[in-house]
């Protein structure tokens, strides 16, 4: 018997490699998230870019509280099962009328992980519609590995700038629009990309990559993830220790070492040693 999602939505997400929109956050919660990363963007003198993007988590706790959220979680156990990893966290934010893009890609193309069995929970901070640069997601693509080339664009909020190499009919695509406190969810071989905000606000999104606990690091040294849920009796990964405080200086030299060890993954083979900004 599903948690939260019902049988019909298994099925879609099973078929389609993806479904939405799933209410998570109420409104007042959802303005408390944005407020939150604003303050935080403020006393660092701008927005949260480059290394900081990703896996935020491990240094600020309001962060690490949403990864924990039940309502995510219970989504998250109806497709992967009881016991549950967060492998990463990411920002995709589109200042206003900004050429950012996101080009049609499938994540598990670079990220080195030993099954396809992995879930992205977009969290929508603000609106996510048409003319902000909603994600779109091609139904069905989850099915196979598609061939990827890496373009490095400055534009493109992907770590590589890695894009599908064959032609993508966009005709086909769906777009993911959200309300402030709604999520999708995403297999972790579904195609899917996002154009330009051309909105006058930014558009904030909150991924968060959810495993099993049977899934490895299939490249490199030993990753790390945190348990959110059920337990772990495979010890594949180190587990990752809630923050204290927001950004405390402990917090900030576990993030810098952690997120460094998985650029080595996500840029192997490139001679990139950061995320880009």
């Amino acid at each position: 018997m599903p948690k939260l999602l019902s049988d019909d939505a298994v099925a879609k997400y099973q078929r389609d490699g993806y479904y939405f929109p799933l209410d998570i956050l109420s409104d007042a919660e959802t303005r408390e998230l944005r407020r939150k990363l604003e303050e935080y963007e403020t006393t660092t003198g701008g927005p949260i870019q480059g290394d900081l993007r990703h896996k935020a988590h491990l240094y600020l706790t309001w962060l690490n509280d949403l990864i924990r959220h039940p309502r995510i979680l219970d989504a998250v156990e109806d497709v992967l099962g009881p016991n549950i990893l967060c492998w990463s966290t990411s920002f995709f934010i589109k200042e206003a009328s900004d050429p950012s893009f996101v080009s049609w890609h499938q994540d598990a193309t670079y990220w080195g992980l030993s099954s396809p069995d992995v879930m992205t929970v977009w969290v929508a901070f603000t609106p996510a519609n048409l003319l902000n640069g909603c994600m779109k997601f091609m139904p069905g693509s989850h099915r196979q590995q598609l061939e990827h080339k890496d373009t490095f664009d400055k534009n493109n909020l992907l770590s590589r700038g890695q894009e599908i190499a064959v032609k993508v009919d966009e005709s086909k695509g769906v777009d993911a629009i959200l309300k402030p406190g709604q999520a999708s969810l995403h297999h972790v071989l579904l195609a899917h990309g996002s154009e330009p905000n051309k909105s006058s606000d930014r558009r904030i999104g909150f991924a968060i990559r959810y495993i099993p606990t049977y899934v490895k690091q299939a490249v490199g040294e030993k990753d790390s993830a945190t348990l959110v849920r059920g337990t772990d009796t495979y010890n594949s990964f180190e587990h990752e220790p809630r923050p204290t405080a927001d950004a405390t200086p402990e917090s900030m030299a576990l993030h810098a070492a952690i997120v460094g060890r998985q650029v080595q993954v996500l840029y192997r083979g490139t001679g990139q040693d950061h995320f880009r900004p």
